[in-house]
């Protein structure tokens, strides 16, 4: 296709709502001359409570959506849309598709020692046992320890880094992985990183933890190097962010994700992101 000989076509990053912007922050580090297009489906969030099902349309809606301009890489910045998604999308859109998963299994594997490795993520993710088969594909010989925390997604966006309330939580969570003897952890949502520190106190400086964001935006850089179609301009990538919703709290929240503050923010329709689903069909 012609996009995908345009070094300067950006690349297209969706998530369920904003804590994609953790990986857009690990990608515009890694990438700063890439173009980024981003969008948040923040009024159909969470993604995590859904069936499957309707996480793979949305999926394919969102990435409908970000084809329309001409990207020449898919980021699903979403662990819940990278456990059932991706292999729909790589099937339906002719572009490179990178999601959390995969990326996040083989620094894991990377990190540990004693082949005991924990994943912590959203109730979907856990449940389809996304990050334990990607792990035992590669390996057979590690064990693999997965424990939900939903409540960890709104405490991170509530700012909640440094309160009793999340290291309660947090205590309860990690409880059962500690005791399991683990020695690295996979940060398996993309809300995760804001509470790193928490959750490193809580475990241990022993334990290794592994955000899958940052492993994501290395495999980003691999995919477009191998295929040659970096792009090679010497300025400031632009980065352009679209969402379903505007929530009350979205500037406060944005920021602190990406680190700095979104001027560049557009809202779409969701009626005009459901139509495209059957546009692509």
């Amino acid at each position: 296709m012609d996009f995908m000989k345009d070094r300067s076509a950006p690349i297209g990053v969706f998530d369920s709502g904003i804590g994609g912007l953790t990986v857009v922050k690990h990608l515009i580090d890694a990438l700063p001359n890439e173009n980024i297009v981003y969008f948040g489906d923040t009024a159909r969030v969470p993604y995590g409570s859904k069936s499957n099902d309707t996480v793979i349309e949305y999926s394919i809606q969102n990435t409908a959506f970000l084809m329309e301009f001409g990207v020449k890489a898919i980021v699903v910045a979403c662990n819940t849309a990278s456990s059932v998604a991706i292999e729909s999308l790589r099937s339906k859109f002719d572009v490179p598709v990178i999601g959390m998963i995969e990326p996040g299994a083989k620094y894991g594997l990377g990190y540990t020692s004693n082949n005991k490795i924990g994943v912590i993520g959203t109730r979907a993710t856990i449940n389809n046992n996304a990050y334990s088969h990607q792990i035992k594909e590669l390996s057979n010989e590690v064990e693999v320890f997965e424990s939900a925390c939903p409540l960890f997604v709104p405490l991170a966006e509530e700012g909640w880094v440094d309160h009793p309330a999340t290291w309660a939580v947090a205590a309860e969570y990690l409880a059962p992985l500690k005791k399991a003897g683990i020695d690295t952890l996979i940060l398996g949502c993309t809300h995760y990183p804001i509470l790193r520190a928490v959750i490193q106190r809580e475990v241990g400086p022993d334990i290794k933890l592994v955000d899958s964001g940052i492993a994501a935006s290395y495999s980003v850089v691999k995919e477009l190097t191998e295929r040659d179609i970096l792009n090679k301009s010497n300025s400031q990538g632009s980065h352009i962010y679209y969402v379903s919703d505007v929530p009350t709290t979205f500037q406060f929240v944005a920021s602190l994700f990406l680190g700095k503050e979104i001027t560049n923010i557009h809202k779409v329709e969701t009626d005009y992101i459901s139509s495209l689903f059957s546009i692509k069909k």
